[in-house]
């Protein structure tokens, strides 16, 4: 199924006190461009998210969104030195020995002074945080993609149509074309009677003539073209999923035919019908931006 560009998902998970929630959001871009905020500690696991949406989107302009939070209490480890503790008691006892003092030790006081007691956040469990991370991050993609994939079946939708008035107008050239030669050869002799009324005309000089102007406006080969276009444009959009550079490719090759149509043929009516070729092509072009 063929995707779009723009998409939005959520997921979080919860395990021992540790909790992970993402957002991935995409809008349109022509190549793909993966962008992560996440909290400053976390870094480390920055390139598993990036791998992880690199193998599995191919274009757009992606932004993930990760946070972290944790209300586990062994997330730190506290210790005291003893030793240190016991010289700052026995250093206060020596003051009020010696400056007669009032005595208010305390084990508050004595916890306030430097490197008593320090506070170590413990290492991280990187396989443990990157785990849960995935998880939250594999629910947000799903729902990322399942948006992506409802905006695509619309597209698709529209791009079908679309491709079924190209028909349409192509099948009016088509069977335009065959006359062009015939009403040339009218149009000559008629001309040549009004210049020439008192002679006979040439009918061999008319039939080289006619033959040139069959050669020049000729448009059998770009119409075989056109309609092999877009008859690989509607199959691929049926049959794929990754389709936004091919089906950009081929709108620019289905341009570049009934351009060569419009010039070669010179009639109003296929002139007509080029114009609402030319409309309907770029009218796909722009759906085009917004597929994967």
């Amino acid at each position: 199924m063929i995707r779009s560009m723009t998409g939005y998902g959520l997921g979080e998970a919860v395990l021992n006190g540790k909790k992970f929630t993402v957002e991935i959001r995409s809008v349109n871009h022509r190549y793909s461009d993966i962008n992560i905020r996440m909290p400053r500690t976390m870094n480390y696991l920055e390139e598993n998210v990036k791998n992880f949406l690199k193998d599995r989107i191919s274009r757009g302009k992606i932004d993930v969104f990760i946070s972290f939070e944790s209300t586990s209490g062994d997330d730190y480890e506290i210790s005291l030195n003893e030793s240190l503790a016991e010289a700052y008691v026995k250093a206060l006892k020596k003051i009020k020995e010696n400056n007669d003092v009032i005595d208010d030790i305390s084990v508050s006081l004595i916890s306030k002074f430097p490197d008593v007691i320090t506070i170590n956040k413990k290492e991280d469990d990187k396989d443990f945080l990157w785990g849960l991370l995935e998880k939250s991050l594999i629910e947000a993609f799903n729902a990322f993609i399942l948006m992506r994939e409802k905006e695509g079946s619309k597209l698709q939708k529209d791009l079908l149509e679309k491709s079924l008035k190209l028909e349409e107008h192509l099948s009016v050239i088509k069977e335009r074309s065959p006359y062009l030669v015939q009403e040339y050869k009218i149009k000559l002799e008629k001309r040549l009677q009004e210049i020439l009324p008192n002679h006979s005309l040439d009918e061999n000089r008319i039939a080289v003539e006619v033959a040139l102007f069959a050669d020049k406006c000729s448009i059998d080969e770009e119409i075989v073209r056109l309609e092999s276009h877009i008859s690989q444009f509607r199959d691929i959009i049926t049959t794929e999923d990754v389709v936004g550079r091919k089906l950009d490719f081929l709108a620019q090759e289905m341009n570049r035919e009934v351009n060569t149509i419009g010039s070669k043929a010179n009639d109003l009516q296929i002139t007509h019908s080029v114009v609402e070729l030319k409309s309907e092509i770029e009218k796909i072009r722009e759906q085009i931006q917004n597929l994967e």
